[in-house]
């Protein structure tokens, strides 16, 4: 059965391996899956992580990202991913949904739900995506007591509570490395930073903090597009692409639907379609079919 309905490896495991990736010295790579199967090809692929982005579940419920989503919404579809991947899975939590004790109960949730960690951030509640003006943040004696009451919710001591900061856009990056630190101080294990423009920003911010740093690469965003291997070589732990995969599929599905609309068949579409046996290969049929199989055949009596 390993590896058959559900992951071979543990919570505890995932946990303790993103722990220590991010003080490996390599960065982190987690790229955003929008479902659990995303997240099997993420693995396939040979990613380190797997990422669900706040703005990606809501898109994918069909709202903006301005704090519609639920905390059950959330953790449930975090652990429909966790199931199915042996990677650990990193998870928006936005602002904790609440007062500090919501964030509390976030974390426990999540643990339970098999995430390997989360972000909270420094948004006013309702938060707006990370990359959009009119951002207000909360003091930061508030958010200090957001990123503390998560920190003692936590019994996993490898889950991973990353703090993010939204002020570089709103207060400055003087501010937002004033901010980071208080975050240090109340137990943060990362800081994320959002919206940076440059390289030369983002290794400011490294010389600054003296934690593991995540980097968000979004496309169409408010940063510079850096490759992964460059914010490694300036010292940053992980880097999240949050949308990617669900733009990259809306995009083709788009396509391929005014095509059908037009047309009316998807024949002209067929070399741009994953073929059925590379799904089955996906979906694992054939263990499925063999285990089944087995099942059945040691279930017979042979003696009537």
């Amino acid at each position: 059965m390993t590896g058959l309905l559900a992951a071979a490896t543990s919570a505890a495991d995932k946990r303790a391996a993103f722990r220590a990736g991010l003080t490996s010295g390599r960065i982190q790579r987690l790229p955003g899956a929008f479902n659990p199967l995303v997240a099997t090809v993420i693995q396939e692929i040979g990613f380190e992580g797997v990422y669900v982005s706040g703005a990606m579940l809501s898109a994918d419920l069909g709202l903006p990202d301005i704090g519609l989503t639920t905390l059950t919404e959330v953790a449930q579809r975090g652990g429909q991913i966790a199931r199915v991947t042996d990677l650990p899975v990193l998870i928006d939590a936005d602002t904790g949904f609440g007062e500090p004790m919501s964030a509390a109960r976030t974390v426990t949730l999540l643990e339970d739900a098999g995430i390997a960690g989360c972000h909270l951030e420094d948004q006013v509640n309702p938060k707006r995506c990370g990359h959009l003006d009119g951002k207000s943040v909360v003091p930061t004696a508030e958010m200090v007591r957001r990123v503390r009451a998560a920190v003692s919710a936590r019994r996993d001591p490898n889950f991973v509570i990353c703090a993010r900061t939204d002020a570089a856009d709103v207060e400055g990056f003087d501010a937002a490395v004033e901010r980071a630190l208080a975050y240090v101080d109340a137990g943060a294990d990362v800081i994320f930073v959002e919206a940076l423009r440059t390289v030369a920003e983002f290794e400011r911010f490294r010389a600054a903090v003296p934690i593991p740093l995540l980097a968000n690469m979004t496309e169409f965003g408010k940063s510079e597009l850096i490759p992964a291997a460059t914010l490694e070589s300036i010292g940053y732990n992980a880097v999240i692409w949050p949308l990617t995969t669900l733009r990259l599929a809306l995009w083709a599905a788009e396509a391929g639907l005014r095509e059908i609309h037009e047309r009316g068949t998807q024949s002209g579409l067929l070399d741009r379609i994953q073929p059925a046996d590379r799904l089955s290969e996906l979906l694992q049929y054939d263990r499925y079919t063999r285990f089944d199989s087995d099942i059945f055949d040691s279930g017979i009596d042979r003696n009537r």
